[in-house]
């Protein structure tokens, strides 16, 4: 499951994000928009309007959202402890 967050410098809520990821345990990769302007473009024009974003395979939303961190944390836990089809 691959996880992505979109932060900026100096955002308490990008920190809170990331925090409540790793305490999860659910791996994540981390893009600043201040180094990527056109990702903050493309991200704005698809109409998020605050930091972080936060791209999963299945949802995306902007802001510090618990209750959908801990669904994503759920879903990593399922993934990883499913059967592999032979």
């Amino acid at each position: 499951m691959t996880v992505t967050v979109f932060t900026k410098p100096h955002c308490p809520q990008c920190e809170a994000t990331k925090r409540q990821f790793t305490k999860l345990g659910v791996p994540f990769e981390t893009v600043d928009l201040s180094e990527n302007p056109s990702t903050l473009e493309q991200l704005t024009a698809a109409g998020f309007r605050q930091a972080p974003v936060v791209i999963t395979p299945d949802n995306s939303w902007s802001g510090y959202r618990p209750d959908l961190i801990r669904e994503v944390a759920k879903q990593a836990v399922a993934a990883a402890t499913a059967p592999v089809a032979a």
